[in-house]
This record gives C-alpha cells, sequence and structure tokens, in this order.
C-alpha cells in the first residue's frame, strides 16, 4: 500500500505512489513515516472505517460512533482502495462523516480515513 509521510515542521502530508531511493525532506528535516491506526487504539469505535454494501458500490461511515465533524475536530477525507482504483473524497466540518463510493463492494480491499487531530485509521 502507498505510504504516507508528515512533517514534523509543517504538518505537511506526502503520499508514496511509487516508492524509490532517497530520503524525503521537508522544512529541512526528515520526513516521518505515518502508522495508520487499526482500531486497537483508544477513541477506535469514532474512527475506525464501518463498510456496507450499497446497490452502486459502498457506503463508508466513520466509526461505530459518529464521529465530530466540528471546525476544530473533523474527518478530512475518506479513501477507499482496490488493486485498480483509489477514491478519495474530502470533507469539511459541515459535513456528514460518510460517503459513498461508485466502486465494487468486493474489491474494496483497504479504507482509510484521516482525523485532523488524531491521524490516520484503517479498517485493517
Amino acid at each position: 500500500m502507498q505510504e504516507l509521510y508528515q512533517c514534523g515542521v509543517c504538518g505537511k502530508i506526502v503520499q508514496i505512489i511509487i516508492a524509490g531511493k532517497g530520503t524525503l525532506v521537508c522544512c529541512n528535516q526528515e520526513m516521518t513515516l505515518v502508522q495508520e491506526k487499526r482500531g486497537e487504539e483508544e477513541g477506535k469505535e469514532k474512527h475506525v472505517p464501518v463498510l456496507d454494501k450499497t446497490a452502486t458500490g459502498v457506503k463508508v461511515k466513520v466509526g461505530s460512533v459518529p464521529h465530530p465533524m466540528a471546525e476544530d475536530h473533523y474527518i478530512v477525507q475518506i479513501e477507499v482502495i482496490g488493486d485498480n482504483f483509489q477514491q478519495v473524497s474530502q470533507l469539511k466540518p459541515e459535513d456528514a462523516p460518510e460517503k459513498e463510493f461508485c466502486v465494487p463492494f468486493e474489491q474494496v480491499k483497504k479504507v482509510r480515513i484521516f482525523c485532523n487531530k488524531h491521524g490516520f485509521w484503517t479498517n485493517l
């Protein structure tokens, strides 16, 4: 899967599509590999993606308990990944913490969300 790196100074996040040699640097320092949370951590009930099959694809809800969507704490994006696709939907604080994607439910290999306070979470 595609790796994510974050700058410890400015917070910028970079996604690696194709890995190569070398080191990612931002703000004159090496970027850090972002570790995805998988549900063993505190807060899993509000962050681990929940998938439902729909007539046209898959609906992703963030958490078994709805995640807050306030200016200072919200889900920034929901991402569905399969062998031959990757779809990302950006959210704003006034949106519901869920999105529907028109991709075959059976082909979804991973779902990843990004919370502006608690980082990346996945359903795996």
